[in-house]
C-alpha cells in the first residue's frame, strides 16, 4: 500500500463522521464477522510483538460486512496504538490511515484536529 491508498481509505470513511461511536461499536459487533463467524478459539493471537500481516488480515475479514465501520470504529478508540486485525488491515497500514484520517478529519472541520 501507498501513501494514496491510504489517502483514499481515509476519505471513504467520512460518511462515518457523524456516526456516535456506540452506533458504530453496536453495528461492528452485531454484523462483524469476527464477533459470530469464528470459534474464538481458532482465531490466532493478535497482540504486540505478534503483527497480523496484510494476508492474515483479508483473510480473516473476507466477505464482512461492516469493514469499513470497524475501521472508523477502530481509528477513533484506537488511533495510533491500534494492534491486531480491525477493518481488513493489519495493523501496520492501520497507523499509516490513522495519520491520514487524521489529516483528512482536521481538513474537512477547518484545521481542528479531533
Amino acid at each position: 500500500m501507498n501513501r494514496d491508498d491510504y489517502e483514499e481509505i481515509a476519505a471513504q470513511l467520512d460518511r462515518y463522521a457523524d456516526v456516535p461511536d456506540d452506533a458504530l461499536a453496536e453495528v461492528v459487533t452485531r454484523d462483524g464477522l469476527c464477533f459470530w463467524a469464528f470459534d474464538r478459539s481458532e482465531i490466532p493471537e493478535l497482540s504486540g510483538e505478534d503483527t497480523p500481516d496484510r494476508e492474515l488480515a483479508a483473510r480473516m475479514c473476507a466477505g464482512c460486512p461492516v469493514i469499513d465501520e470497524c475501521l472508523e470504529l477502530e481509528l477513533r478508540a484506537a488511533g495510533a496504538d491500534t494492534v491486531g486485525v480491525w477493518g481488513a488491515l493489519a495493523d501496520a497500514d492501520r497507523r499509516e490511515v490513522h495519520r491520514a484520517w487524521l489529516a483528512h478529519r482536521s481538513e474537512a472541520d477547518g484545521g481542528e484536529q479531533r
